[in-house]
C-alpha cells in the first residue's frame, strides 16, 4: 500500500513537467497511478474477504509511532470506488480542458495527489494518520475548488469548504485523542471498535459520548450533513471534473466511510446512532427540498448529493447489518450515477454555454447519446427498478419492514424503523421529482431557441 501511495506522490510531482511536454494528454499518463491502485485492490480481493491485509512501518521508534494500513472488505470497496472513478474522471479531464487552459500542471498534480490522500483515508488503521490524510484531502480540495482563482466565487467557495471541513477535522481529532487516552484506549481504529464491542470501555461515560459526538461532527462536515451542508453547493464553482470526483465519489464519501468503519462498535455508545440517523434523515429532506428549487443543473445535482449523502449516513450509522449493506450499495450506486451526471452537465455546458434549465431546450435531438446516458444515470438516482440505485433503496425498505436488530432504539414511543421508513418513502418521492427536473431541464423540448457551440 505504501508503494501505491508513493506512486501517487511521484505522479503529482511529475505532473507539472509532463504538462509542459505533452499538455492536457498528461491526464492519460497520470491514470497509471489510480489504475495501479485499482489492480492492487483486485489482487488482494481474497485477503480482504478473508483475513484483512495489514501493513506496518515504524515512523518514530522512540515514541512507538507507526504507520499502519489495514484493508478489509470496506476498505477494498472504497479503493475500487476512489481509484475507478478517479481514472474515468482523469480520462474525461484530458478533453474537458482546452489546449490553452491555464494552470493545468498545478491542477493535474493536485488532482492525482488528492486521489492518493483519499486512498490513505480509506486504508489507514491509525486514527492519527487518518487525521493527517483527512486534512490533506481538505487542503487539496481547497486548491481544486479554487482552481479558477481569478474568480471571486471560486475563491470564496474554496475558503468556505476548507474552513468547514477543517474545523470538523479538528473536532474529530479531539475525539480520537480522548479515545486514545481513555481507559482501554488505542490509536488503532480496529482495536477501538473491537474494544467497544467487547465492552472494554464504559459505554455510558460522558467522556466517551463526548468523543463520539466530536468524531461524528468531523464526519458531518466532510459529508455535507445538516447544518454544515452549504459548503457543497458552493463548491460547484469548481471545474466539472472536480465536482464529478470530489463531490460525487471521493471527498464527500469520507464521512460516510468513517461512520461505516466505526458504527459496528460505536453504535453501542448511547449517543452515536440516534445522532447519526437523526442528522442523516434531516439532511435527506432538506437537500431534496432545496434541489427542487434550483435552476442551475449543477446545483440540482449538488443539493441532490446532499440529500443522498444524508440517506447513506443514516443507513450506515443505524447499527444494523442489513441497513449497513444497503447503505454501502447506495454509496456504490451514487458514486457512479452522480459522477456520470456531473460529467453530463460539463458536456451540456460545453455544447450550449449554459447550465440554466430555463435556457435549454431540445438538446436530446442534437445529443441523443448524451441524453440517453444521462437518462440511465437519472433513473438510477431516482431508484427506478433494475438499476443499482433501486437495489440499495429496496434493501433499506426490506430491512425496515422486516425489522432491524439495532439495540439503541429499544423503548422508544414511536418505532424508529417506522419513522425511517416514512422519511425514506417521502424522500424518495422528492428524489424522483428532482431527478426528472434535472433530465427535463437539460434535454426536454421547451420551445426555446438554443444555440449550440
Amino acid at each position: 500500500m505504501l508503494a501505491v501511495l508513493g506512486l501517487h506522490l511521484v505522479a503529482a510531482v511529475c505532473a507539472p513537467f509532463l504538462v509542459k511536454w505533452i499538455g492536457r494528454n498528461t491526464f492519460y499518463v497520470l491514470t497509471i497511478a489510480p489504475i495501479t491502485a485499482f489492480i492492487w485492490a483486485l489482487a488482494h480481493t481474497s485477503a480482504a474477504f478473508n483475513n484483512p491485509y495489514t501493513e506496518e512501518l515504524t515512523w518514530v521508534s522512540t515514541l512507538n509511532l507507526q504507520i499502519a494500513f489495514r484493508v478489509d472488505v470496506l476498505s477494498w470497496l472504497m479503493i475500487l470506488i476512489v481509484a475507478g472513478v478517479g481514472t474515468l474522471v482523469m480520462i474525461y479531464a484530458a478533453r474537458y480542458f482546452s489546449r490553452t487552459s491555464g494552470h493545468l500542471g498545478r491542477f493535474s498534480g493536485v488532482f492525482v495527489a488528492f486521489t492518493g490522500a483519499m486512498l490513505g483515508v480509506v486504508t489507514t488503521d491509525q486514527t492519527l494518520m487518518l487525521y493527517v490524510f483527512w486534512e490533506l484531502t481538505s487542503v487539496l480540495s481547497f486548491l481544486l475548488i479554487g482552481h479558477h482563482h481569478h474568480r471571486g466565487p471560486a475563491r470564496g467557495a474554496a475558503r468556505q469548504a476548507l474552513l468547514i471541513t477543517g474545523s470538523g477535522a479538528l473536532a474529530m481529532f479531539a475525539g480520537f485523542i480522548i479515545l486514545g487516552e481513555s481507559w482501554y484506549g488505542s490509536y488503532r481504529i480496529s482495536e477501538l471498535v473491537s474494544a467497544l464491542q467487547q465492552g472494554l470501555l464504559p459505554l455510558d461515560s460522558p467522556l466517551i459520548n463526548t468523543a463520539a459526538v466530536l468524531i461524528a461532527v468531523g464526519a458531518f462536515t466532510k459529508s455535507a450533513q445538516f447544518p454544515f451542508y452549504f459548503w457543497l453547493p458552493g463548491a460547484m464553482a469548481a471545474p466539472t471534473p472536480v465536482s464529478a470526483y470530489l463531490h460525487a465519489a471521493a471527498m464527500v464519501k469520507a464521512g460516510i466511510y468513517l461512520v461505516a468503519r466505526l458504527t459496528p462498535g460505536f453504535t453501542l455508545i448511547s449517543l452515536w446512532s440516534p445522532l447519526i440517523v437523526t442528522v442523516g434523515l434531516v439532511t435527506m429532506l432538506v437537500g431534496a427540498y432545496r434541489a427542487l428549487r434550483q435552476y442551475d443543473l449543477k446545483l440540482i445535482l449538488a443539493y441532490g448529493t446532499v440529500s443522498q449523502l444524508g440517506l447513506m449516513m443514516a443507513a450506515v450509522g443505524f447499527g444494523d447489518a442489513a441497513m449497513m449493506t444497503a447503505g454501502l450499495a447506495l454509496m456504490v450506486a451514487h458514486s457512479f450515477f452522480k459522477s456520470t451526471l456531473f460529467l453530463t452537465v460539463g458536456a451540456v455546458e460545453a455544447t450550449t454555454g449554459t447550465r440554466d434549465l430555463r435556457e435549454l431546450s431540445g438538446l436530446r435531438h442534437h445529443r441523443p447519446l448524451l441524453a440517453t446516458a444521462a437518462g440511465l444515470a437519472t433513473l438510477s438516482m431516482a431508484g427506478v427498478p433494475v438499476t443499482l440505485g433501486y437495489l440499495g433503496k429496496e434493501g433499506l425498505v426490506t430491512a425496515l419492514t422486516e425489522g432491524t436488530a439495532a439495540t439503541w432504539q429499544d423503548g422508544g414511543i414511536v418505532p424508529t424503523d417506522l419513522v425511517f421508513l416514512l422519511v425514506l418513502v417521502f424522500g424518495s418521492m422528492l428524489t424522483f421529482a428532482y431527478a426528472w427536473r434535472f433530465w427535463w431541464g437539460a434535454f426536454a423540448d421547451k420551445h426555446l431557441n438554443v444555440e449550440l457551440r
